[in-house]
């Protein structure tokens, strides 16, 4: 007898501000602490998911999205696991710096990939399309091995966006309407060895606070 395919739901949503969002600076997967601001979007993001019934919480082993699910878990208690395959999008030598600097340095450069779609890539980094492939990667893998069916994915804004807009079909190119609300929880089903988007901006999560 064949076993149906496992499914799971994944409830996307970034970490709460960290200093480097106030300062606008590119963290990549370089690390910057929460704000007090910041710890407290992660207890309101606590109160505003009680209801959903997740029963584990899986997120990115960098230090602003493990601090924000454990925030998150200081009140539910769910099993908590990190992969790095849900790191934000390395940015190699454009990490630390702010877009208006890297305009002013490399003109020519960011202009060129602010047109490459999914074959954005910052030098010495990674692509969009790359960081796309670790996210369903991670997401499949969890659906296989995890006995878990509803869970919290801790992530960053470049890993949302990337699985969203591949899911969606979307180019990655700057004409392209925007599909993400900032601040919002996105839903993503997982059924054998696919991954579809259930729904887009499905709750909003609160006061935005992260730049």
């Amino acid at each position: 007898m064949n076993q149906k395919p496992y499914r799971n739901r994944f409830a996307l949503l970034r970490h709460a501000q960290t200093h480097w969002n106030v300062a606008k600076r590119i963290q990549g997967q370089r690390d910057s602490s929460l704000t007090e601001n910041g710890k407290r979007q992660a207890l309101i993001f606590t109160e505003k998911i009680q209801s959903l019934r997740f029963n584990a919480i899986l997120c990115s082993d960098l230090g602003r999205t493990l601090q924000t699910a454990r925030i998150i878990n200081a009140k539910l208690k769910l099993p908590l696991a990190c992969d790095e395959r849900l790191r934000e999008q390395d940015w190699g030598g454009w990490s630390g710096k702010t877009l208006t600097s890297i305009w002013k340095e490399e003109e020519e450069n960011i202009a060129y990939q602010v047109e490459a779609g999914w074959d954005f890539c910052p030098p010495q980094g990674e692509s969009r399309w790359k960081v796309f492939q670790r996210g369903c990667q991670a997401l499949k893998s969890w659906s296989i091995a995890s006995k878990y069916n509803r869970t919290l994915v801790v992530t960053h804004e470049g890993v949302i966006k990337c699985l969203i807009y591949g899911l969606s079909g979307r180019k990655f190119l700057p004409h392209e309407p925007s599909l993400i609300k900032s601040n919002h929880l996105h839903w993503v089903i997982c059924d054998g060895s696919n991954l579809f988007i259930e729904k887009i901006n499905a709750q909003n999560m609160g006061q935005d606070t992260v730049p």
